[in-house]
Formats: C-alpha cells, sequence, structure tokens
C-alpha cells in the first residue's frame, strides 16, 4: 500500500545518512531517514517523505537503483507485517516458555 514511509534494503553498509538524503532528497522534501545500525538492521533504512506523492516517485524511479555495486530494493513500508513478525517471535518464545513450565515435549522432536 503507498503511504509516505519507504523501507530501503540492500545498501551498502558504509552509506551514510548524507548520502541518503542526496539519493533520495531528488524526488522531494524528507521529513526523517533512518539508517540500521545493529547487525540486523544495517544495510537497511527508513525514508519518511513530507508528501505521499513524492514517496511514489521516489520508489518507481530508486527500485534498482545502483548504489557501489548494489541495486537498491525500495519498498513501501507495512506497519502491519512488521508487527506480524514481531508477534510471531513473541508467541514462539511463550510457546517455548510454557513447553518448560509443563515440562511437554513434540512428538518427532528432540
Amino acid at each position: 500500500e503507498v503511504n509516505r514511509v519507504l523501507y530501503v534494503r540492500n545498501l551498502p553498509y558504509k552509506i551514510t545518512a548524507e548520502e541518503m538524503y542526496d539519493i533520495f532528497g531528488k524526488y522531494g522534501a524528507i521529513r526523517q531517514i533512518r539508517v540500521g545500525n545493529t547487525t540486523e538492521t544495517r544495510g537497511t533504512a527508513f525514508v519518511v517523505y513530507e508528501d505521499i506523492f513524492d514517496a511514489k516517485n521516489a520508489c518507481d524511479h530508486l527500485s534498482g537503483f545502483n548504489v557501489c555495486n548494489r541495486y537498491l530494493v525500495v519498498l513501501y513500508y507495512q506497519a502491519n507485517k512488521a508487527f506480524e513478525k514481531m508477534n510471531t517471535g513473541k508467541k514462539e518464545e511463550d510457546l517455548v516458555k510454557l513447553k518448560e513450565k509443563y515440562d511437554l515435549k513434540t512428538p518427532g522432536r528432540n
């Protein structure tokens, strides 16, 4: 679903916020850029535009754009998918704790 927030993957690990503004700022006013800095999030970023039409234009033009021999993957951020992943991990943790608490074993697994 089209919105003002873009999720960018396959970024060079050493890219700076300034370089991100140079690349994405060509398509409109940017409210915020967050570049991933942990081992799980590096190579990714969130780019928030002021206007939804600027976000759409950037997404259309920058998907597949070559930066330091890496082709960018630019997607619209989908909050529901992000929360689903978080909830799945939490549910799995809860399930493991319950199995340990009640000393349950899953048949066919060690």
